[in-house]
């Protein structure tokens, strides 16, 4: 029982303690933004600032992942086309088909006649009426082959050898990749993410600098504040304690607007780049921010503008002492 009890002391001066470390902190968090709401010109300029600075990487990411997704459902469909000979007959395609179709590397093969060929141009062209004054049919027959390794979209080395393979198929005119072009746009995609990563590395600097001077700036304004609460035992700590706080509510400030701005952007685009994929006969829908992306972009604004103050409170704060000239 006598252990028992400084134990039990113990554990609620603990509790008090804690509950009171979140009180100030509570307190300071309030304050350091009613401060910053007593000047809402400046504030509104710096969190403009860093806004932009945070929507612009955010919108190329997002359009790059838009675009990389649809060519995504493009690569999943890497097929071969194999144009007949003219002379060939029907009967010699289908076992043509056949042999492919049983080959390692070929998940599928479809034969396609020259009469299914014009009746799908006629469909798909509009020009029924011209195509009907045509006394032969000028389209050959075809095969549609799909690769077996179609996830592996980076192995051209097998999609060029299978292509050579069928292309010395007997019977075989010529042979197309009908998705090379998607490939080369892949590539081009991710030569843009990287660009976007390096990007938003150098506005992720530019949002410390916005930060940092921001809150020199305030430092300097209550130099004479931070110097009488150093004078009664005030520490480093504790006077920099709503300068983080400042710096946290500019990074979230404008990581929120910048979240509305992308939105707002993808919102303005969604309507246009949806006609023009209805008009290709794509269902594609342009996608904004998830959850977790939003999340990350004003997380990461108020993160950056934590960092911006401490490293720039710390430096500036060392600097003011009671009665130091400055």
């Amino acid at each position: 029982m006598s252990e028992g009890a400084p134990r039990t002391t113990e554990a609620r001066a603990g509790g008090g303690r804690l509950s009171g470390w979140i009180e100030r902190h509570a307190q300071t968090l309030v304050a350091s933004l009613g401060r910053l709401a007593r000047a809402p010109f400046g504030t509104a300029l710096t969190v403009g600032v860093i806004a932009i600075a945070l929507a612009l990487p955010a919108s190329l990411g997002l359009l790059v992942m838009n675009a990389r997704a649809l060519s995504g459902g493009w690569q999943h469909a890497l097929d071969l086309t194999l144009y007949l000979k003219p002379a060939l007959p029907e009967h010699d395609a289908e076992q043509l088909k056949e042999r492919i179709a049983a080959r390692p590397d070929v998940a599928s093969a479809r034969l396609v006649t020259a009469a299914e060929g014009l009746e799908e141009f006629r469909r798909w062209s509009g020009l029924g009426p011209a195509l009907d004054a045509l006394k032969d049919n000028p389209l050959p027959a075809a095969i549609v082959v799909r690769p077996r390794f179609v996830a592996d979209v980076s192995d051209a080395a097998a999609l060029g050898a299978l292509a050579d393979a069928l292309h010395a198929q007997p019977g075989v005119d010529q042979v197309q990749l009908d998705t090379e072009w998607v490939r080369r746009f892949t590539s081009i995609l991710d030569a843009l993410r990287r660009t976007v990563m390096m990007l938003a590395a150098v506005l992720g600097v530019a949002v410390l600098l916005v930060v940092g001077n921001t809150i020199r700036l305030d430092i300097d304004t209550r130099r004479a504040e931070i110097e009488v609460t150093k004078l009664v035992g005030g520490s480093d700590g504790f006077v920099r304690r709503p300068f983080l706080y400042g710096g946290f509510w500019y990074g979230f400030g404008g990581g929120l607007i910048a979240w509305l701005l992308v939105e707002g952007l993808m919102l303005a685009l969604a309507g246009p780049l949806g006609r023009v994929a209805a008009a290709y006969g794509s269902g594609f829908q342009l996608s904004g921010l998830g959850a977790r992306e939003a999340v990350a972009l004003v997380g990461g604004g108020a993160l950056l503008g934590w960092i911006g103050a401490f490293v720039s409170a710390t430096r500036h704060l060392r600097a003011i002492e009671p009665g130091r000239e400055s």
